[in-house]
Parts: structure tokens; C-alpha cells; sequence
């Protein structure tokens, strides 16, 4: 029996046992959360600003789109790609009174997601891949896409910069609820 007690004295009671495993725990967890916080900051994208769901358009270079040195470089009827919503390719458009129009098309092609270019010299958009064709207001004219091109808000902030929101409002083209909300 002596030696059966002499042991017992050698094992830490639970508590210290405890203690250690906690240590070691939070110890290991540390470590990995902050191995792990680089590569999940990575993978989440910086927001651009905006108010009410309202994202910054960017140029080409990932610069904001200023609306003013915009209406300089383009003139009416121009139709150029911007980085929208999401990040999917998204036309600004120039009105004929060489101002940005309340809308904007979301570039992405309703058939197999290439990006539909804009045909000046036939006036629509044209995709390259099946040659679906919209027209100028982004209304799918020639299959085989299924559906218009997507629209979002388009509006100027009071720094000036171009910003695209959600569209929610009944579709002008269609006059029916939006598919792509």
C-alpha cells in the first residue's frame, strides 16, 4: 500500500492538468489564427465605399471613375466597361446630352457568361461566343441567350464619382420584375 500512495503524489491534480492543456490550446489556437488571418483577408475584397448598397465604379486600372474627366474622354452614345457590381464587367453609358444615363448594363452575356461587346457601327451589342445580340438598351434581340442583359443604378456622388447600385425597380425594357435580383 506505501507504494500505491507514493505514486499518487507524483500525479498533478486535475486542475494543474487543466490548466496546461488550456494553455497549450489557446497557445496552438493563436498561432494558427494568426497564420490564417493573411490568407482569409486575401480572399475578402476591400469595399470601395459607397452608401445605401452603392459600390464605386473603377476604370480598367482599378481607379474610381470621376464623372467629370469621364464625360471629357467619351461622348454621347459611348458605351464603356467599368468594374461593377461583384466585380462583373458593367457599361456606363453616355447619353446624347453627354451626361451618364440613371442606368448602367451588367456586360455578361444571359447565355454562357462571355462578355458582350458594344457594335458601334450596328448599334448593339454583339456576344463573340454563340452571337447572341442586344439592343442598344441591353435587350436581348437575337437568341440564343434567354434573357436581357442585367441593369444596375447608376448615379454621381457628391465627391463626383461614378456608383453603381443594385437594380430593383421594375425592368424599363421588359416592364416586368427584375430576373437577376
Amino acid at each position: 500500500m506505501a507504494q500505491l500512495s507514493a505514486s499518487n503524489s507524483d500525479v498533478p491534480d486535475m486542475g494543474r492538468r487543466q490548466f496546461m492543456n488550456l494553455l497549450a490550446f489557446g497557445t496552438i489556437s493563436g498561432v494558427a489564427l494568426g497564420a490564417l488571418y493573411p490568407i482569409v483577408r486575401y480572399f475578402i475584397p476591400p469595399s470601395s465605399g459607397g452608401t445605401g448598397g452603392g459600390l464605386t465604379a473603377k476604370d480598367k486600372l482599378g481607379n474610381d471613375l470621376v464623372a467629370s474627366s469621364f464625360l471629357g474622354a467619351h461622348g454621347a452614345g459611348d458605351r464603356v466597361l467599368a468594374q461593377g457590381l461583384k466585380g462583373d464587367p458593367t457599361y456606363v453609358i453616355v447619353t446624347e446630352d453627354a451626361e451618364i444615363a440613371s442606368y448602367g448594363l451588367n456586360a455578361v452575356c444571359t447565355h454562357l457568361g462571355c462578355v458582350v461587346p458594344w457594335n458601334a457601327n450596328e448599334n448593339k451589342f454583339i456576344c463573340p461566343c454563340h452571337g447572341s445580340q442586344y439592343n442598344a438598351a441591353g435587350k436581348v434581340v437575337r437568341g440564343p441567350a434567354p434573357l436581357s442583359l442585367a441593369l444596375v443604378n447608376t448615379t454621381v456622388s457628391e465627391e463626383g464619382k461614378v456608383v453603381f447600385s443594385p437594380w430593383t425597380d421594375t425592368d424599363f425594357r421588359t416592364g416586368e420584375s427584375p430576373w437577376w435580383s
